[in-house]
């Protein structure tokens, strides 16, 4: 144990001073911190471009959500009139469901690293938010096909915990929203959104505004699950409503499957990896 008298904090060095470093007037220097942390690290390990995947934490592989729903139904079937149970098994069964588009962002992270790690015609790292579910998935792929991936954490008080697939030189914690989403889209060629909730359309939204107003270079958007997407969001409204133009429809594209979307991507790029 160390007995030694702590250091009066005006004698600390700035750097060394953990309760300056987290007060609010050192806002602007956690920000750059977090801006320059995972640059250095991305030029150290020669990330130049990435497929950013978007989607929700709550989706589940497909085994654990049959079983969920398997342990939920045999609870049903002893207190059939229980409402909250039913509830229960509403939503467990529409994780089932949901459990497909974990395979496909599984697929899709092993198909663009089996084409791109070590082939000339493309450097495309996945790169995730680094929690579960669908980011999982992502990450899971590309640790399978025996490539690097990123993930972009950041600090949540539920849902948000980096997942074992990340390349762990490249998992990132990061505090302000602002500085990962920043992350998200200086390396991005592409972006792939998965059906979820507010955090996924905060990032997919983004994206679009920043393509749409030319503040970055135009880029696949692609957006897997029909049924998910037609049925959530009713983007010819908006043209009808006159608040975006008929041209914005082709800003993105709706797809059902990792190898639609990889050849969205592939083909926007002329990737050629045979």
């Amino acid at each position: 144990m160390d007995d030694s008298p702590k250091k009066p904090a005006a004698l600390l060095k700035a750097y060394e001073d953990i309760e300056f470093l987290k007060s609010d007037a050192a806002r602007p220097v956690r920000l750059q911190l977090e801006l320059m942390h995972p640059e250095v690290m991305m030029q150290k390990h020669k990330i130049e471009s990435t497929i950013v995947v978007f989607g929700s934490a709550r989706t589940l592989p497909p085994e654990v959500a049959e079983e969920q729903l398997r342990v939920l139904e045999d609870q049903a079937a002893k207190t059939p009139n229980d409402p909250d149970l039913a509830r229960q098994l509403m939503r467990a069964r529409r994780g089932v469901d949901h459990s497909k588009y974990y395979v496909e962002a599984q697929k899709f992270g092993r198909m663009v690293t089996e084409a791109c790690q070590n082939h000339v015609s493309c450097r495309f790292v996945v790169s995730t938010g680094g929690g579960p579910g669908i980011m999982e998935a992502a990450n899971r792929g590309a640790f399978e096909a025996g490539g690097k991936s990123i993930g972009l954490n950041i600090s949540l008080p539920f849902e948000q915990y980096p997942n074992p697939y990340i390349t762990p030189d490249l998992s990132f914690e990061f505090h302000y929203f602002s500085m990962r989403k920043m992350h998200f889209l200086l390396r991005a060629k592409a972006i792939v959104a998965f059906p979820g909730g507010f955090g996924t359309m905060d990032e997919l939204f983004e994206a679009l505004t920043l393509v749409q107003t030319k503040k970055i270079k135009p880029m696949p958007i692609v957006l897997c699950g029909k049924g998910f997407w037609q049925r959530f969001l009713d983007f010819q409204f908006l043209v009808d409503e006159g608040t975006i133009s008929e041209s914005d429809l082709n800003l993105f594209k709706i797809v059902e499957t990792a190898e639609e979307a990889w050849a969205e991507i592939s083909a926007f790029y002329q990737v050629d990896t045979h």
